[in-house]
């Protein structure tokens, strides 16, 4: 089998922070789709990988919805709704994309989407029923029959908004009705003896001959229906389709039912009870009867009961005492028929909003559908509540309560059952993902499971640590997070996992750099630079969970790392906890807890001890996976804007946000002594990117003013002296060849050329660059061909080692998330031709939906993941975006 150019192998990311843009697929091996930015992830909890990216939004998706087959089979279409006014209906097959057909009509922004299969009457096919709710204040009505979708109503709620919507059908409409006996199951008619003859006046039907159960215990009675001529009593059975009814929950805290009437949808009933905004409503078919469960910013949970009214000479002189009951009527097929609704119970249980109520799944069993009487809802209190009727009262009782304790989270947005109930996940208002696992042995008892994690907010900056074995990225969530490999002896592949979160911060992060492999800076929308290193805590659970050696890991760090960092109460800033001041702290916390309840102390350190069933829930515990902060580096008067660090690490070069040219000025520091060695000025606006050359002899700067700067290092005295660098070459408005802002630069590995990326689309090599001239300045133009990607570059990024054929292998991010791969090597024509050639670009799934901040490439290859295909060798490179998301491509490099 050919091996892939190009392919994604590991992704990061967690759903929006709204309600309802969380959906588990029914069926066996469902899978979890979300809402992550523009893009609908497809991921699968058993393997803890993400299947596909379905792109097709142009804004934030706010909704997702799988549709649920009625004989139980996984679900291959979903429904999804966006910030880009539109509604889009995905067809999934074989966990890819088959095909995306886009429902346009909405004013403003989708927030509520659901979808059901419907069977017409006039025909046998089916075709999928959708409705959409958006902040326009409509509920818009569409029918989709194989590509071709049609508007079929649109519900205006004046100045009022609906939240959340559920399609189904009315109990006993697509069975066969009989006036005279009721209900008459299809199922149930027979085979007419062939003595009965058809109508002697070919009226073109034949006669008629019915068999039916009039009371369940009277199964001996039948009724035979026959009739011979036009103008005898007789009575016929009707067939007819199902009825959809509509649940709208609104603002005016009230449920708004419609059910389509003549392929019109008419309001029938309204359902009063809650006091405050309507958050969830879902359906559920139980015995013949339709459940609705409604929950709502009043804290509570509701449960309707709709059911047919019957009109049976039993009930109507009868004294005793009922529920209320909201009675409406249905007409079809000029039949009548008489439903109820009636308030079933009150859940009471949750101390905040409920966001979120759904039914567990329905699933055959021995082949007979079944629909458990289960009910999971999410709170804003940070609990999920499993409830279910209790077996011999039938009162409605918490089984099963999970959450989060502490912390500074508020609360769950949405949750879902997995196909038959034995897992259960929760959608929290950070982003996170929380996923529990029923006991096999113990019904009652739920563990915590591992699930993806990531950034809730765009993704500024990411490094490969020196040995390529984990990547650090920072995000303007203010959070600064570590993805390492899970390398288990029990299986082959290798899963990728949030380990660490080792900045926390109150200013949106942009950049940062590695100084080691464990330390890093990073920079802030503040004027001032961060350093960070690892605890030994962190070390032996990073050594444990990829399957390192702890003494080959530390033998080049300090003997003396401190066990871990705590925040104080009242402190901003992680500090170091050594191993006797640990156990101090303990006796004073026992001590505290022995005296009195209201004396607060600092939160204290609390060893880890990752294992492979609790990663992501020890990584959400604060104090435990925090870096030491071990200072604050002032010099710059703006916010910090990018930052670099030479391959000795021994220099960081530092840049800050700048209209003028004074504020421009790039700042070295020593990062040893941390004190400042130089400023570099030349450029008028804000440094974009910096790079210094693998030989650290240069420091590249890109700006925002469209020129480089090009700086070489000095050579010293003596080896304690700092370095210093001065001016080698630059551009200005008539040398330099990018007409828009330069985003990005970096360096080939030879140290050689250099290549810059502009928003002008184009991507030009520059050089050579020779280190043993000693002339002041030189004048350094385009070695190649102007390449012009057809998009603006946002990112550019050298691979250190060449193809196969020996030529550079450059990685190109564009501003509408597309990825491409291009190789270059310097030919001795003028002008330069052929120098470029494009290999591969990612697809439509495998792209970001947003503009790519940051291309990195692993600084090694290799066979890490998993087996490889027979002689193919991989190279690696991580890309991050303004779309929430990191990914981890591998190229075949033999392919290039």
């Amino acid at each position: 089998m050919v091996a892939p150019v190009l392919e994604t192998s590991h992704v990061f990311c967690c759903p929006n922070r709204v309600r309802g843009v969380l959906s588990w697929s029914s069926g066996p091996g469902g899978l979890l789709a979300f809402g992550t930015s523009c893009s609908v992830v497809l991921y699968d909890p058993l393997k803890r990988v993400v299947v596909t990216n379905l792109n097709g939004h142009t804004a934030r998706v706010n909704c997702v919805q799988w549709i649920c087959k009625q004989d139980g089979s996984p679900s291959t279409e979903l429904v999804s709704g966006g910030s880009d006014n539109q509604v889009i209906h995905w067809e999934i097959e074989n966990n890819q994309l088959l095909k995306a057909v886009h429902l346009q009509g909405h004013e403003g922004p989708v927030y509520a989407v659901h979808a059901v299969y419907q069977r017409g009457t006039s025909d046998a096919a089916l075709h999928t029923l959708i409705v959409s709710a958006a902040s326009d204040s409509t509920v818009r009505l569409w029918s989709k029959k194989s590509s071709e979708v049609t508007c079929l109503q649109t519900l205006n709620f004046g100045d009022g908004f609906t939240l959340a919507v559920c399609l189904s059908f009315l109990p006993n409409t697509n069975d066969t009705y009989r006036p005279d006996l009721g209900q008459l199951p299809r199922r149930q008619a027979r085979k007419p003896p062939a003595s009965l003859a058809p109508c002697p006046r070919s009226c073109g039907f034949m006669v008629s001959y019915y068999v039916s159960i009039w009371d369940r215990n009277l199964w001996e009675k039948q009724y035979f229906v026959t009739f011979i001529e036009h103008f005898q009593l007789f009575v016929k059975p009707v067939f007819f389709s199902p009825v959809p009814i509509l649940a709208c929950g609104d603002d005016d805290c009230r449920i708004h039912l419609f059910a389509q009437q003549n392929d019109q949808f008419q309001k029938v009933l309204l359902l009063c009870g809650h006091e405050d905004w309507i958050r969830g409503v879902e359906w559920a078919a139980i015995g013949g009867d339709l459940f609705l469960a409604s929950c709502s910013q009043d804290c509570l949970i509701r449960i309707w009961k709709l059911y047919v009214k019957s009109t049976s000479m039993e009930t109507q002189g009868d004294d005793n005492i009922r529920l209320k009951e909201n009675t409406f009527t249905i007409e079809n097929e000029s039949i009548t028929i008489a439903f109820a609704v009636t308030l079933e119970t009150v859940l009471a249980g949750h101390e905040n909003w409920v966001n979120a109520v759904h039914w567990q799944p329905s699933f055959y069993k021995d082949g007979i559908l079944q629909q458990p009487m289960r009910l999971l809802s999410a709170s804003m209190d940070k609990t999920m509540i499993l409830w279910a009727p209790d077996e011999e009262s039938g009162v409605w009782l918490e089984q099963v309560r999970v959450g989060e304790v502490g912390g500074n989270t508020l609360g769950f947005y949405d949750c879902q059952f997995n196909e038959d109930g034995s897992m259960i996940v929760a959608h929290a208002f950070h982003g996170a993902l929380h996923l529990w696992k029923q006991n096999a042995v113990n019904p009652r008892e739920w563990t915590p499971e591992i699930v993806i994690s990531g950034h809730f907010d765009g993704v500024q900056d990411l490094m490969w640590d020196p040995e390529g074995e984990f990547i650090i990225t920072v995000g303007t969530d203010q959070t600064t997070r570590l993805f390492a490999p899970w390398k288990r002896k029990d299986q082959l592949q290798v899963t990728w996992h949030e380990i660490a979160r080792p900045q926390i911060h109150g200013y949106d992060l942009k950049c940062l750099a590695m100084i080691n492999r464990f330390q890093f800076v990073s920079g802030a929308d503040e004027k001032v630079l961060r350093v960070f290193s690892a605890p030994r805590n962190f070390v032996e659970n990073f050594c444990a969970i990829t399957g390192q050696s702890l003494n080959h890991v530390l033998c080049n760090q300090e003997s003396d790392l401190p066990e871990g960092a705590t925040v104080p109460a009242l402190g901003l800033s992680n500090k170091a906890v050594f191993q006797g001041k640990l156990f101090v702290s303990k006796i004073i916390k026992c001590i505290v807890e022995l005296t009195t309840e209201a004396t607060e102390i600092d939160a204290v350190f609390t060893f880890v001890s990752l294992n492979t069933t609790t990663i992501d829930e020890d990584v959400s515990k604060p104090n435990n996976l925090y870096w030491l902060h071990e200072g604050r580096r002032y010099g710059h008067g703006y916010e910090i804007f990018c930052v670099a660090c030479n391959n000795s690490k021994t220099l960081l070069a530092s840049a800050c946000k700048a209209a003028k040219k004074e504020h421009a000025a790039i700042i070295l520091w020593n990062t040893t002594s941390w004190k400042q060695v130089q400023n570099l000025v030349f450029h008028s606006l804000t440094v974009t990117q910096m790079a210094f050359s693998p030989n650290d002899k240069f420091l590249l700067a890109v700006s925002r003013d469209r020129t480089w700067s090009l700086w070489k290092r000095q050579d010293t005295i003596s080896p304690e002296f700092d370095p210093i660098f001065s001016l080698f070459a630059f551009t200005n408005k008539i040398t330099s060849v990018h007409s828009r802002i330069i985003w990005s630069c970096d360096w080939s590995p030879d140290s050689k050329y250099f290549f810059t990326g502009s928003r002008d689309k184009k991507v030009v090599v520059w050089g050579e660059c020779d280190a043993s001239d000693d002339c002041i300045e030189h004048n350094i133009g385009p070695c190649s061909s102007v390449l012009d990607v057809g998009g603006a570059v946002t990112a550019v990024s050298v691979c250190p080692m060449f193809s196969s054929s020996q030529r550079y292998v450059v990685a190109v991010g564009l501003e509408c998330g597309k990825i491409c791969l291009y190789t270059w090597k310097k030919t001795d024509q003028v002008p330069e031709i052929n120098d470029w050639i494009q290999c591969v670009e990612t697809s439509q799934s495998q792209s970001h939906t947003l503009a790519i901040k940051k291309l990195c490439w692993k600084n090694c290859s290799g066979n890490t993941d998993q087996s490889e295909a027979e002689g193919s060798e991989w190279l690696h490179f991580a890309s991050c975006g303004e779309d929430h998301t990191v990914k981890i491509y591998r190229v075949n490099r033999c392919a290039l």
